[in-house]
This record gives C-alpha cells, structure tokens and sequence, in this order.
C-alpha cells in the first residue's frame, strides 16, 4: 500500500498592513489529505481510502522586509512550503504516519460496530 499526500494551505490570516505592506500573511490553516493506492467500493463506487487532518501554522514575519512575496502572487505550494519549513521535517512525517496509520485501521479495523436486531 502506498499513500500519497496533498497538502491545502490556500487559507491564511494576514495583516492588512505590517511595516508598509500589504495583506501580510502571520497564519496558514492548513490541511494535510492521505489518499491510499487501497480501494474500497461505496455506494457501488470503487473509491480510495482518505483520511485528513488540520490546524493552523503561525509563519514568522520577521524577515518580512527581504522575504516578501505579495499576497497576489502566492501559491498553495509556496504557503505549502512554509508551513512545511516551519513545522519541521519530523512533525510533518508524525502527520504523515498518524494519517497512514489511520488508513491502516480503514483498511483492517481493529474493532466495528454492529447492530443486534431482534
């Protein structure tokens, strides 16, 4: 099984204006989406497993002067990039195991639920 990763960081908080520019961006809400090679059928459609989680990542302003880039002209992968710089490469794979591990419990539950009808 080999599961892939999409990350969404296209929503932030900015400051309308820091030190004489414009929308700038101090907070990324991000989410993280597994997608597995494993499928499954629902309501008759085959389907991957997908798993998600989110939070939000505070990005320093403090070398805002040289690193600017104006809000027009960001992208999901430059915010994408930041939040991963940020977080560190050790907490972005925690994620990435925690989301495998949920796929994982998808695919092979440890325990269901069931209904006795009388």
């Amino acid at each position: 099984m080999a599961n892939t990763y999409t990350w969404n960081c296209r929503t932030v908080d900015v400051y309308p204006t820091y030190e004489g520019l414009d929308d700038v961006v101090y907070v990324v809400h991000w989410q993280l989406l597994a997608t597995s090679s494993e499928t499954h059928v629902v309501n008759d459609e085959t389907v991957p497993y997908t798993t998600t989680t989110y939070n939000t990542q505070i990005v320093s302003v403090a070398d805002i002067s040289t690193d600017f880039i104006p809000f027009a002209d960001l992208t999901n992968e430059i915010t994408t990039g930041w939040v991963e710089t940020t977080m560190g490469g050790t907490e972005v794979q925690r994620l990435k195991d925690s989301l495998d591990a949920n796929i994982d419990e998808q695919i092979t539950p440890v325990s269901i639920i069931k209904t006795i009808i009388e």
